[in-house]
């Protein structure tokens, strides 16, 4: 299960009102941290516009940011002069993006990457390797730690790391080429821990859920609570935020969307049952309805090509599986009535080939109390970036709710 996920549904960068009898102690941490968070999810800030949207006032706001200076977290300048102006200008709240990061790290279907990621969301390294047909997750976290070591060797003396998460794909590529479900189990947990025992604590998620929470955070549903973050590849699973809060389900396995069954007759999923929504909108559909080769290098973003330029085969197969795309999406609209669904992996593509065909199935479909034209259906805005993203915002949640008291020496 995912641990150390933001669960409140409060935006972000705001405080709440602090508990009844709570301590003086407590709100100033409260309100360290949404000052913190704030600068973290929105970039350098002046205290005067801080003191406007966190609703506190000048002195507190100059005193927080001040405690957050002195522990190496933010830094404080003098926002450049435009003009003429009365007063002393505000000074500018930024994040140590350079001095404090994350450790990310992603176990996909074909690739593995590991990225530092400053305070504030910026990649400062970025590595990648090939995963092997066949490795399994526990295999891939030593080439994992290795990717982790050779960036280690470039950070300064004076960076810290907070913590680190790893985003998990739910599926895995045998080495006959078929696909096997997989994700993040107890084996993992155990080899992550060991792997990583000197450092900071690194945590393990699905890469659907991670991915959904970098897009909630910083890319498409920004500002959305209720959300459903849909991912592509050779298998679909999906990402589900309600009320600001990310839906993990017992032992963190929700999600596995692709498993719904859609279709009796149809044809077998490697899950063990038929019909699933994956064997009719993943990319194996996708290339089969298209009469291609599924081992072909590039071969989905040729169909997707050739369609947008019109080609009949490629354009049936198109909106055929963009069809099936509206059925499963109105399902999940009517059972979790989103205000956001973001389309990521091969499905934002898809979508964007066959959006008015996915259009209309959710219009004859989704329940009128869904509002199925009110729903907004839009890209993925992080691209192949947002697992990674979403492990350094997963990383990062203990230290943005109590930042004096995570150990970053000032």
């Amino acid at each position: 299960m995912l641990s150390g996920l933001p669960r409140d549904g409060r935006d972000p960068g705001s405080p709440t009102a602090p508990p009844l009898g709570a301590s003086q102690e407590e709100t100033r941490r409260q309100n360290l941290g949404a000052v913190l968070r704030h600068v973290h999810l929105h970039g350098p800030t002046t205290r005067a516009e801080l003191t406007s949207r966190l609703g506190l006032n000048r002195s507190t706001i100059g005193a927080l940011a001040g405690d957050l200076a002195a522990v190496g977290l933010v830094t404080e300048e003098a926002a450049p002069t435009t003009g003429r102006r009365a007063g002393r200008p505000s000074l500018v709240v930024s994040p140590r993006s350079g001095r404090v990061y994350a450790t990310a790290l992603s176990i996909e279907v074909d690739r593995l990457r590991a990225a530092r990621i400053g305070l504030g969301g910026r990649i400062l390294d970025l590595r990648e390797t090939d995963r092997q047909p066949g490795m399994s997750a526990v295999d891939a976290v030593g080439a994992l730690a290795a990717l982790v070591r050779d960036m280690e060797r470039l950070v300064e003396a004076d960076r810290v790391c907070v913590g680190g998460a790893v985003a998990v794909a739910d599926s895995t590529r045998s080495p006959d080429g078929r696909i096997r479900i997989g994700g993040p189990d107890d084996a993992l947990r155990a080899e992550v821990a060991d792997r990583f025992a000197d450092g900071p604590a690194v945590v393990v998620g699905d890469l659907a859920d991670i991915a959904g929470l970098a897009e909630h955070a910083r890319g498409a549903a920004a500002g959305s609570d209720d959300l459903v973050y849909l991912h592509g590849g050779p298998g679909v699973s999906a990402g589900i935020i309600v009320g600001g809060r990310l839906v993990v389900g017992h032992r963190g396995h929700s999600g596995k969307v692709g498993h719904m069954v859609v279709n009796p007759d149809g044809l077998p999923c490697w899950c063990g049952s038929r019909g699933c929504w994956e064997t009719e909108i993943g990319e194996a559909a996708l290339l089969r309805y298209a009469g291609r080769h599924a081992d072909a290098p590039g071969a989905v973003a040729e169909v997707l090509r050739a369609a947008v330029s019109g080609e009949p085969t490629a354009s049936a197969a198109v909106d055929h599986v963009a069809d099936w795309l509206g059925f499963g999406l109105a399902n999940l609209i009517n059972v979790i009535n989103p205000h956001t669904v973001v389309l990521g992996g091969s499905l934002r593509a898809l979508h964007a080939a066959g959006a008015g065909t996915v259009r209309r199935r959710l219009d004859e479909l989704a329940l009128p109390t869904s509002a199925p034209r009110q729903v907004r259906l839009r890209p993925a805005a992080l691209g192949r970036d947002a697992a990674l993203i979403g492990a350094a915002e997963l990383a990062f949640d203990q230290l943005l709710a109590d930042p004096l008291n995570v150990g970053v020496p000032g």
